[in-house]
C-alpha cells in the first residue's frame, strides 16, 4: 500500500499559496457578486453585475468630476468645537482629533474645472461622522456659496449625510437656515446651484439645501428622504410603497430632475 500511494503522489505538484491583500476583493452590498478592487476603480465603484453604486471617498468624487489641472481646496483649516462638551460612547473632542489626521470634516469644499468651466465643488463625506452636518459643514458650504456668488460660478454640491450632527445640538440645526439663506441669495444674483443626491442623503440635508438646487440630479437606487422608512409606517400606520425613498420613487414623484449613472456624471454636468 506504501508502494502504491508513492507512485501516485510522485506525479502530484504543489505550490505555495499565494497572498492575497486585504481589500483586494469586495462584495457587493446588492447582488452579492465578489469584484477585484482594481475593476471597481476602473468602473467608478459602480458594480459591474447589478449595477449598484458603492459609496466612494470626497476625493474620488472630486476626480471623477473636476478636470485634470489645478484645483484650489477652500476653508481646510477650521474645525469643529465642541459647544455642548458632548460625551456619549465617548467624547465628541476626541472623535474629530482622531479623524482629523483623515479627513478636515464632513465636506471638502474646492474650486476646479467641468468641461473647462470654472465651478465651485462640494462633496460630502458619509464616512465622517456619518456625513453629519455640523458647524464647519454649514460654514465651508457658505464660504463656497460666496466664492460662487463673487467669481459668477456654477455651484455644485455632492450630497451624502444622515443629517444634522446631534453632538453639536441647535448649533448644527441652525446651518439649515444658514445655507438656505445662502442659496437664495445665490439665486438672486442669477447663479447655477446643481445638487447631486448619493446613498444616503437624509434628515435636515434633505430639508434644506440638498434639495434646494436648480436641477437635482441623484444617482440610481440612492436612498433619499428624511424621516426613516420605519418612523413614517408607524406614524401613518400604513405599509409604504415599493422602492419608496429611492432615487427612482423620488423622479416618479417629481421630487428629483435626472437619474444620472455616477460614470455619466461628468458628461451630464
Amino acid at each position: 500500500m506504501a508502494e502504491w500511494f508513492r507512485r501516485k503522489t510522485q506525479n502530484i505538484k504543489t505550490s505555495l499559496k499565494r497572498d492575497v491583500a486585504d481589500g483586494s476583493w469586495i462584495k457587493c452590498d446588492s447582488c452579492g457578486e465578489v469584484i477585484h478592487r482594481k475593476i471597481l476603480t476602473d468602473s467608478h465603484f459602480i458594480c459591474n453585475v447589478c449595477n449598484f453604486h458603492f459609496r466612494i471617498s470626497t476625493n474620488e468624487y472630486q476626480k471623477l468630476i473636476f478636470d485634470d489641472g489645478d484645483v484650489e481646496y477652500i476653508q481646510n483649516n477650521i474645525k469643529s468645537n465642541d459647544p455642548l462638551k458632548f460625551k456619549a460612547n465617548k467624547s465628541y473632542s476626541d472623535q474629530i482629533e482622531n479623524l482629523k489626521a483623515k479627513k478636515a470634516d464632513a465636506i471638502s469644499v474646492a474650486l476646479g474645472r467641468v468641461d473647462g468651466h470654472k465651478v465651485m465643488l462640494g462633496v460630502m463625506d458619509f464616512g465622517y461622522i456619518g456625513g453629519s452636518l455640523g458647524s464647519v459643514v454649514g460654514e465651508k458650504i457658505s464660504k463656497c456659496i460666496d466664492r460662487a456668488i463673487a467669481e459668477n460660478i456654477p455651484l455644485i454640491i455632492v450630497c451624502a449625510s444622515g443629517g444634522a450632527r446631534m453632538q453639536e445640538g441647535a448649533i448644527s440645526l441652525m446651518q439649515l437656515a444658514k445655507i438656505s439663506a445662502k442659496i437664495a441669495m445665490l439665486k438672486q444674483n442669477k447663479g447655477l446651484y446643481i445638487s447631486i443626491l448619493t446613498d444616503p442623503t437624509t434628515g435636515g440635508t434633505t430639508a434644506s439645501f440638498a434639495m434646494q438646487g436648480d436641477i437635482i440630479i441623484a444617482e440610481p437606487n440612492a436612498l433619499i428622504g428624511f424621516a426613516g422608512a420605519r418612523v413614517i409606517k408607524q406614524t401613518i400606520g400604513e405599509d409604504l410603497p415599493d422602492g419608496f425613498q429611492r432615487s427612482e420613487f423620488l423622479l416618479e414623484k417629481g421630487f428629483i430632475d435626472h437619474i444620472v449613472s455616477r460614470d455619466n456624471m461628468k458628461e451630464t454636468l
